[in-house]
């Protein structure tokens, strides 16, 4: 079975209202309809650093957020975590309030999981930053997770 690693903006938005924005609006559908129908197909898992971004916040909504992580498991955090996400925070040239977003990808490689599921498209799920990733992982040996959406991951219509 496939893993998936669902970062912070996939509870978030399961979580939302729906929003008045038309594209934010399809892509919290596109989340609903992959939890609903796909995410059976896949071991699923998160870490500590997503329950602690989901956390923040108004506790209602955080509540929100945190339910839908609850029963998935969460990857552990060795102490090659930190280092090779600082690695990527410069090889990705992510700005200092984006850092965490390398510590999702760190898990990933790491753990070797097969997707990072993501709507954060500027830091992630990003063809240029995938390209760098896989030079980056190829050079040194590292398993290379595929960057996505829920979009990605939903079957094709012929």
């Amino acid at each position: 079975m496939q893993s998936v690693y669902l970062e912070t903006t996939i509870p978030s938005y399961l979580a939302a209202r729906p929003s008045g924005l038309p594209a934010v609006a399809a892509d919290q559908q596109s989340t609903h309809t992959w939890w609903n129908a796909e995410r059976k197909r896949y071991a699923l898992y998160t870490s500590i650093f997503v329950a602690d971004e989901a956390a923040k916040g108004d506790a209602e909504a955080a509540a929100g957020r945190l339910g839908y992580l609850d029963g998935i498991r969460h990857l552990t955090v060795t102490a090659e975590v930190e280092p090779l996400a600082m690695d990527l925070a410069r090889l990705l040239r992510l700005p200092p309030r984006a850092v965490m977003d390398a510590s999702h990808l760190a898990m990933c490689v790491l753990h070797r999981i097969d997707y990072l599921l993501t709507w954060n498209c500027a830091h992630l799920a990003n063809p240029v930053l995938q390209k760098e990733l896989v030079e980056f992982c190829s050079y040194h040996d590292y398993f290379i997770p595929i960057l996505c959406t829920p979009d990605s991951l939903l079957p094709q219509m012929p």
